[in-house]
């Protein structure tokens, strides 16, 4: 009478053990660029001080991402063999598209032996969807950007 009394337990926790780990396997939602609707935080003062007034870019891109929106204007030459590549958004942590709409670069991190974790990714050629990563695609900013030598 104890082992099946016993073998029943174990399953349960089993049972138990595996649907914890598939929920903690979850990926987290969709993180999306805020809306208009909500206010907006104060930029930080360093980003504030290093852009110029009437920049059309967000203070929130580094300095280095102007040069990589540069080549994609320009259609590059990138210095990355990556760049220009489809983005999957695997994740979901842009807006569904069809696979091919989305495609990612480089921003450049001083200091970095490797590409590093900031990306910008496109969506549309040309691009009219505008996205920035710092975290390596785990969050994402939208942003505009003016046409090309409008802002440069």
């Amino acid at each position: 009478m104890r082992k099946p009394l016993l073998l029943l337990v174990a399953i349960v926790l089993l049972i138990g053990g595996l649907a914890a780990v598939k929920l903690m396997q979850r990926p987290p939602p969709p993180q999306f660029a805020p809306s208009l609707s909500q206010p907006i935080e104060a930029a930080p003062a360093a980003a504030a001080a290093r852009t110029p007034a009437g920049d059309p870019l967000p203070p929130f891109l580094p300095p280095e991402a102007r040069a990589t929106i540069a080549l994609i204007q320009r259609g590059g030459p990138f210095p990355h063999r990556q760049d220009g590549s489809v983005f999957g958004n695997r994740e979901q942590r842009l807006p569904p598209r069809p696979r091919g709409y989305y495609h990612e670069y480089t921003v450049d991190t001083p200091g970095a032996g490797n590409r590093g974790a900031r990306r910008i990714v496109t969506g549309g050629t040309p691009p009219t969807g505008w996205f920035y990563t710092d975290d390596h695609y785990e969050t994402f900013r939208s942003f505009d950007v003016p046409p090309a030598g409008s802002w440069q």
